[in-house]
């Protein structure tokens, strides 16, 4: 994905979230005013957690392109992840047609995906919004490395810039609620040296510090929390379905046509797989059944993505992809909804 992916709130919160509880309903939204014709919707909508199952809508107004690249799979036309951006804001979703941004024949298999309105987080809801994001820092940075080994800074450079220049503004306010010390600056200092001087020993540095600030920010939440399977699973799926969508993005006929959205989502695929291992072995002792299927999802998941550079043909179609992360999708929240069975017995 281009530059300037993540330049607004992204809506994330709610697919990361719609695993979390298969009780409570589906966010409300609070009594405000008609938003004028041309200003964007300031209905808030409050979330604590999602009914299991549903799918929350797209804010086109905030959304992270990763989420735009939905629409641009599903309707299969290119670049309309900032096509979509780059006509902000909007009244409401049937500008995407008054503003030619998308015919009214696409805009009607979409319709029911688009939204305007906002979405406020609350609770643990907030905690996985937030580690979910600072996970897609991770896979960014984590791809990024893999193709400074290969000696490929002019490819590594858009990753290390995803960070800084998509998420970071996402997830500022968190950052600074949680009292974690600033790094924005750290990460803009290895985008430029690595887009100025790849060679020079202080990359490798930079890189780690970066590394460790992010980490750093993770650990800003308890540790009991980062090792609890309930939570980490909502984060795993949260960077699976960023993952989903930049894949469909990167294939076009059959090919891999967009290398950077093949490669983010390796790096967000590779740091799920990562998170998995933590938990895996809680998972097995409460639901086995369902850690056997999600570890051997993950195992083919990880086989679509051989390298950091794109192979000549893709591994698996998108369709593949979409299964194999239902799949864990759906037997997490089978461990999800079993251990807390038991949690009440």
């Amino acid at each position: 994905m281009i530059k300037l992916r993540y330049i607004f709130l992204a809506v994330t919160s709610c697919f990361i979230v719609s695993l979390s509880s298969c009780s409570n309903g589906t966010p409300t939204a609070n009594n405000s005013p008609v938003p004028a014709a041309n200003s964007p919707a300031q209905v808030t909508e409050t979330a604590s957690h999602n009914s299991h199952g549903s799918k929350a809508k797209i804010n086109i107004n905030t959304a992270i392109l990763s989420e735009l690249d939905k629409f641009e799979a599903k309707l299969g036309v290119p670049a309309l992840s900032n096509k979509i951006q780059a006509s902000r804001p909007y009244a409401n979703p049937e500008d995407l047609v008054s503003k030619k941004v998308i015919t009214q024949e696409q805009f009607d298999q979409i319709k029911d995906q688009v939204t305007v309105q906002e979405v406020v987080l609350t609770g643990e809801a907030k905690d996985v919004d937030y580690m979910t994001k600072l996970g897609l820092m991770k896979g960014h940075l984590l791809v990024a490395q893999e193709l400074l080994d290969r000696d490929q800074p002019k490819q590594a450079e858009p990753h290390i810039g995803h960070p800084v220049e998509e998420i970071y503004v996402d997830v500022e306010d968190q950052l600074n609620e949680r009292k974690v010390k600033e790094f924005k600056t750290t990460l803009v200092s290895l985008q430029d040296l690595v887009k100025s001087n790849p060679k020079n020993a202080k990359v490798k540095t930079d890189f780690t510090s970066s590394v460790q600030a992010v980490d750093g920010a993770i650990a800003a939440l308890p540790e009991s929390q980062r090792s609890k399977p309930g939570f980490v699973l909502q984060v795993i799926n949260g960077l699976l379905d960023a993952a989903n969508s930049e894949y469909g993005a990167a294939i076009a006929n059959g090919k891999i046509a967009a290398a950077i959205e093949y490669q983010d989502s390796r790096g967000f695929v590779v740091y799920a797989n990562e998170l998995y291992k933590g938990i895996s072995s809680q998972v097995a002792q409460t639901s086995p059944d369902a850690n056997k299927a999600i570890a051997a999802s993950f195992a083919d998941l990880v086989k679509v993505w051989p390298a950091a550079i794109p192979p000549a043909q893709p591994v698996k179609t998108p369709e593949d992809v979409t299964k194999l992360v239902k799949t864990i999708e759906q037997n997490s929240q089978k461990a999800i909804d079993k251990s807390s069975t038991q949690a009440q017995q």
